[in-house]
């Protein structure tokens, strides 16, 4: 008489469709840290693949467009910039626009520019976003280096006061901030792409003029008398730049406005993640 042996299979992990639509799972990142690192090197990788400069495009682009401010805004338009040496003023908003304006452009194609991984193979989806906003961290601090290092020219060639103070430490939550905005309107934005498409052509210019409400080019001082104040003032992003640079020079306004850019941010990423957790149950129906 033959006897079968029973094997009983435990299962470290099983993979079911969400119900709720807070159940965000937002656990499952730390788990697959591994995977977030892994997509952060191929994005680093796949932007320099077959280029001839590298990431020496990330020292051309501030350089370039800083270049064009310095003609346009300064010398024809003469816009002030509240004291500030034109060329920091304009490299010191451009470092963290360039963050905000990769992490968003980047996340807002989470779902077309990954239907073929996603359609293959389970793990979080919100590795893509994440990965994305923490490979653009690198760019940051290459044009922060640069940024500095004309900070430093300044103050050997012309005798500037180099200002390296406790508003530094600023920097990092506002650069978190930033991070966390970028992301929460980056999947509100790919959420709705898998449906609109149109969306995606919207998000191209849409961040351009998004630049000209922001105090990249001129400081807050400059439009407050002006009757189109409140559309900057209602940008979130106009408090992180003024603060940035504070941070930096210890010239500009921080205000308890900041709260509000807290507020938004947050406000953001809650109804990011709730649209991404509702959209990634089906989107393979529809991108």
């Amino acid at each position: 008489m033959n006897t079968k042996e029973e094997t009983v299979e435990s299962w470290t992990q099983v993979i079911k469709p969400s119900y709720s639509l807070f159940e965000l799972h937002l656990n499952d990142l730390w788990k697959y840290r591994d995977l977030v690192m892994l997509f952060v090197k191929r994005d680093f990788v796949a932007a320099y693949k077959q280029t001839i400069l590298g990431p020496l495009w990330h020292f051309i682009q501030p350089i370039f467009t800083t270049a064009m401010f310095l003609l346009i805004f300064s010398k024809i338009a003469k816009i002030p910039t509240d004291g500030l040496r034109p060329v920091l003023f304009y490299m010191s908003g451009i470092t963290l626009w360039n963050y905000f304006s990769s992490c968003l452009t980047g996340t807002s194609s989470t779902f077309t520019s990954n239907a073929g991984i996603f359609g293959k193979v389970y793990f979080p989806r919100l590795v893509s976003p994440v990965s994305t906003v923490i490979s653009n961290i690198m760019r940051f601090g290459i044009q922060f280096i640069l940024l500095v290092f004309v900070m430093l020219l300044y103050t050997i060639i012309k005798g500037d006061d180099f200002y390296f103070g406790w508003s530094w430490l600023l920097i990092i939550p506002l650069l978190v901030i930033m991070a966390g905005l970028g992301l929460g309107l980056g999947i509100i934005i790919s959420s709705v792409t898998t449906k609109y498409r149109d969306m995606a052509v919207l998000i191209g210019f849409g961040v351009q003029l998004l630049m000209y409400v922001t105090p990249v080019v001129y400081p807050l001082s400059f439009v407050a008398d002006k009757s189109y104040r409140w559309l900057i003032m209602i940008n979130p992003i106009t408090y992180l730049i003024e603060a940035f640079r504070f941070a930096l020079f210890h010239q500009g306004v921080v205000s308890y406005y900041l709260i509000y850019s807290v507020l938004f941010t947050l406000f953001s990423l809650f109804i990011g993640l709730l649209m991404f957790n509702k959209v990634e149950r089906s989107f393979m129906d529809t991108v």
